[in-house]
C-alpha cells in the first residue's frame, strides 16, 4: 500500500510514519512538506491514500484537495488537521475529502479511518455525523462563511491575516484585479463593508491560526 502524508511539520510526518508502519504491512510511505510538492507527487505517482493537513506554506491544503480531485478523481484524501471539526470538516467533505480527523485522534481511529476509505467509503466521526445532520436540517443557522467558495474562503483568510491585495496576488499567483473581485464577492456574500469587520469575524470564528 502507498500512503502520501502532506504536512509541513516533520515531527508530525515522522509520528504518522511510525503509526502506519506498525499498522500496515508492505507499506510504501512518502512525505511532502508543501502543497506544490504534494501536487507534484500526486501527478507523478499513484497512491492508495493521501493524508493531508489544511495549513501548508504557500498554497493551502484545500487547493491540494481540489487539484487531487482533478488529477486522481478516485483517490481518497483524509484531512488530518489541528482545527476542530466544526470549523472546517463540512467544507472539506463538501470539497471531496474522504474524511476529517483531528491531530489529537487516537492512532487506532486513524488506522480505522484509512481502512474505511480504502473500501470507497467516507470516514465521518459520530460527533461530525450529528453535526452534519443538524447542518442540513437548519439551513438558516449556517455560518456566513459557508456561502463562500473555497477560493473566496482562502482569500478571506489572507485578508484577515493582514495581507494586502498585492501580497495575496503573489501568494495565489493571481492578478490583483482578480483578488479585488474576490474581495468584493466576499463582502457582498457576508454583508460586510471593511477588512476590519471581516478580520473580526474570522478571529471570532477561529478561522485562522
Amino acid at each position: 500500500m502507498k500512503i502520501l502524508v502532506v504536512d509541513d511539520h516533520a515531527v508530525v510526518r515522522k509520528g504518522l510514519k511510525r503509526i502506519l508502519t506498525d499498522a500496515f504491512t508492505n507499506l510504501i510511505f512518502r512525505e511532502a512538506g508543501s502543497a506544490q510538492e504534494a501536487i507534484d507527487l500526486i501527478w507523478k505517482e499513484r497512491w492508495d491514500v493521501v493524508i493531508l493537513d489544511i495549513k501548508l506554506p504557500g498554497r493551502s491544503g484545500i487547493e491540494v484537495l481540489t487539484e487531487s480531485r482533478k488529477i486522481r478523481p478516485g483517490l481518497p484524501v483524509l484531512i488530518f488537521s489541528m482545527h476542530p471539526e466544526d470549523q472546517f470538516a463540512i467544507r472539506m467533505l463538501k470539497s471531496g475529502a474522504a474524511g476529517y480527523l483531528m491531530k489529537e485522534t487516537a492512532p487506532e481511529v486513524l488506522v480505522a479511518a484509512i481502512n474505511k476509505v480504502l473500501t470507497g467509503r467516507r470516514y465521518i466521526s459520530p460527533s461530525l455525523s450529528e453535526r452534519m445532520a443538524d447542518y442540513l436540517e437548519i439551513d438558516f443557522q449556517k455560518p456566513l462563511h459557508d456561502q463562500l467558495s473555497n477560493r473566496e474562503f482562502q482569500v478571506m483568510q489572507l485578508i484577515a491575516s493582514g495581507q494586502s491585495v498585492g501580497e495575496i496576488s503573489e501568494v495565489l499567483k493571481l492578478s490583483a484585479k482578480t483578488i479585488s473581485t474576490y474581495r468584493t464577492r466576499i463582502m457582498e456574500k457576508m454583508s460586510m463593508h471593511s477588512n476590519a469587520e471581516l478580520t473580526r469575524y474570522v478571529i471570532d470564528n477561529q478561522l485562522i491560526e
